[in-house]
């Protein structure tokens, strides 16, 4: 035997059994096999694999290799992966049962990752057959008539990837089938024939990873032409009861409301996916950033932009409190796309303030997460009294929260101080303050301005210093100024926000203002 455009035969060193990803290594330039028909396909002992079987098979020689399978997943390497590669191990169809923005489609749509790089089809059938094993009348009669010159095809492993998000307008015709009278009238059949059948997803996606999210919103009549698909590959069309063992990986997402409490699932159904595997939000603090690092969409000029780690920090806290917020619907869930948006809001608001001081970019700062709001209030589904206070109160009181819960990571509990009576490394803050003292900083100042204000507050970079002694530049500053908002979090200072910025001064005088004024105005 001789060489085939790049393709090795046995004789030049193909080795007897060598599958189709082999085949693909043996070619040149990273192009897909060069086989054009049966007859040369055979010559190759190729062999067939089902698609479970060659997720298996692929899963293994990673997993023997030490290879990453996964991709921008994190907090997950202890938990959610293991059971997928179990399931995966054992061929079982699955479903990702978890709240939004818990990475249940990415990790469905990077299974593909585990198919052999090209399969062989028969060219031009509706239902992908291995060319060894035909499951369609086109494919079986293409066959017959051409034997060893039946043309054959390859699809690459990103192409095997189908996916369906349940609505109320899919139906059985889309899904399944029905018959096409169009087609009976063109090739003047009856609807008795077979040919007149216009397949539906699933049977076009014969070999392919098929995905069907947000499975309870799928009509019941829709769950129950699934069962037999899933359980014996017999797919029922208008009357044609057509036994065809259809090779599908089947992966479903659910949210555990739908799944469990509302009955929108059918239980014979629930009975036939092998694994359910429950998915969670981050576990830590630094697995929620390393999620948003990875996917914020960021222009290159806005990655020059300085992110000082504890604006980070206070990002991924936001979307902790929005979690445990009694004003936050906790079933509906606080999706990753939260802090990701955040971020991404926060850099731009950065950004915004460069451009307009016609300055070189440098650092963020603490003021600058609210220019958040927005990108927050769009991600938070808010119970009846959440709707009451309104969605743009309701961030601006999880950014408060995020620094207070911060704030007493990094620095003495002023309410243990407080508690226990002990001299306090705010009181040349505050004392500063209560001498009528007013600091304002404005969004749009440079950073010239906006270090120099901080410096004159008596005690602060000391504080700041005392616990965090190697800390210099940006992440000085931006602790300095965070300090301010976290006293006044904690009732040790009063802080205003204005349009434009916020101002700090001291919180007794202020209550005191805000009495006389009262007064004024009674009389």
């Amino acid at each position: 035997m001789t060489k085939d455009k790049g393709l090795k035969t046995q004789d030049s060193g193909l080795k007897k059994g060598v599958r189709t990803r082999n085949i693909k290594l043996e070619t040149r330039n990273g192009m897909k096999p060069a086989i054009k028909t049966l007859g040369e396909l055979k010559k190759t002992d190729y062999k067939f694999l089902s698609i479970k079987d060659e997720l298996r098979e692929n899963l293994i020689t990673k997993l023997k290799k030490k290879e990453p399978i996964f991709d921008g997943i994190f907090g997950y390497e202890e938990t959610v992966l293991p059971e997928l590669e179990r399931a995966i191990l054992s061929k079982h169809n699955i479903l990702f049962l978890g709240l939004r923005g818990q990475a249940k489609t990415k990790m469905a749509r990077q299974l593909v990752n585990l198919l052999d790089e090209y399969i062989p089809v028969v060219d031009g059938s509706p239902l992908n057959d291995d060319p060894l094993q035909p499951i369609s009348n086109f494919a079986k009669k293409l066959i017959a008539e051409k034997g060893d010159v039946t043309p054959i095809n390859w699809i690459h492993r990103n192409d095997r990837f189908a996916e369906k998000l349940a609505t109320p307008d899919v139906s059985v015709a889309d899904l399944i089938g029905d018959l096409d009278p169009i087609k009976a009238a063109n090739l003047k059949l009856s609807f008795a024939d077979e040919n007149v059948i216009h397949y539906g997803l699933i049977p076009r996606s014969n070999r392919f990873i098929f995905v069907i999210n947000e499975l309870p919103d799928l009509q019941a009549r829709l769950q129950v032409a699934l069962f037999n698909i899933l359980q014996e590959g017999d797919v029922q069309i208008r009357g044609f009861n057509l036994r065809i063992p259809l090779d599908l990986q089947f992966v479903f997402t659910a949210n555990p409301e739908d799944y469990t409490n509302r009955g929108s699932i059918v239980t014979p159904l629930k009975d036939r996916i092998g694994s359910q595997i429950l998915t969670h939000y981050p576990k830590s603090l630094e697995h929620s950033k390393q999620i948003t690092q990875d996917q914020a969409k960021l222009n290159k000029t806005q990655k020059e932009i300085e992110v000082p780690e504890i604006l980070k920090n206070l990002v991924e806290q936001i979307a902790i409190e929005a979690r445990t917020s009694e004003f936050v619907d906790s079933k509906s869930g606080v999706s990753a796309r939260l802090t990701i948006s955040a971020y991404e809001s926060l850099i731009s608001a950065a950004e915004l303030r460069f451009l307009k001081n016609s300055t070189e970019y440098s650092y963020a700062r603490v003021s600058d997460l609210y220019g958040a709001i927005p990108a927050i209030n769009g991600k938070i589904e808010l119970v009846y009294e959440g709707e009451q206070e309104g969605p743009a109160v309701i961030a601006q009181n999880l950014i408060s929260l995020a620094i207070r819960n911060t704030f007493i990571q990094l620095f003495p509990d002023p309410e243990k101080l407080k508690r226990k009576k002990e001299s306090s490394d705010y009181s040349a803050i505050t004392n500063w303050f209560s001498q009528g003292n007013i600091l304002d900083l404005m969004d749009n100042e440079n950073d010239k301005v906006y270090s120099s204000a901080l410096t004159i507050v008596d005690g602060l970079e000391d504080l700041v210093k005392k616990y965090y002694p190697n800390v210099t530049g940006a992440d000085k500053y931006v602790l300095m100024e965070f300090a301010l908002h976290g006293l006044a979090e904690h009732s040790l200072l009063s802080k205003n926000k204005f349009v434009q910025g916020v101002s700090f001064k001291d919180l007794f005088g202020s209550l005191l203002n805000q009495n006389l004024n009262f007064d004024k105005g009674e009389q």
